[in-house]
């Protein structure tokens, strides 16, 4: 009897989209959108994100470009970013709000490298709880007889293929973001 893998498969893809998101929000020197998605504005007695007030540009390599649909707010904007900590600086002109990321140091780059690893290893870790879980739901099935001894180490090896597969997907993603901070 072949094992349902599907609910697996949904949760590998989303494991893989977790460590995507998070490494999009390591600052590698380039200036990239995703780095201020993190940021909310206090837009009217309520926080929203600051891609809900407005437009965010790349400029350069260096500056991305906030544009703001209502002047009021950005003095709040200019202020979110600020106070977020990215190691960005924030500069308001008129009605846009220029985010300038300096060079990284070699200590910085090292220090985000780092970082980077502590992500691949979290997204293991759970990929590795997942396993242990699937594993155990074929063993338990066999034992209540749903499958034989064979079928069971048959969906052993089609666990490893999938587990196996995730994991070289997760080590291009470290090696392009390592690529991209060491750079």
């Amino acid at each position: 009897m072949a094992y349902n893998f599907s609910p697996l498969k949904t949760r590998v893809k989303e494991i893989e989209e977790w460590l995507v998101g998070e490494y999009s929000s390591i600052r590698t020197g380039r200036a990239t959108p995703a780095l201020l998605d993190s940021v909310n504005v206090e837009s009217y007695g309520a926080r929203t994100p600051l891609k809900h007030v407005g437009s965010i540009t790349i400029e350069d390599p260096r500056t991305l470009r906030v544009t703001l649909w209502d002047k009021t707010q950005v003095k709040a904007a200019e202020s979110a970013i600020a106070s977020a900590n990215l190691g960005v600086s924030a500069v308001a002109d008129g009605m846009t709000i220029r985010v300038t990321f300096p060079e990284l140091t070699a200590e910085k780059r090292k220090l985000l490298n780092k970082l980077a690893g502590e992500k691949l290893e979290e997204a293991k870790i759970t990929l590795r709880k997942e396993r242990e879980k699937t594993w155990n739901d074929i063993q338990a099935k066999e034992k209540e007889g749903g499958m034989s001894e064979d079928d069971k180490f048959r969906n052993k090896d089609e666990l490893q293929k999938i587990i196996d597969e995730a994991t070289a997907k997760f080590a291009e993603h470290s090696e392009r973001k390592e690529t991209e901070i060491l750079q």
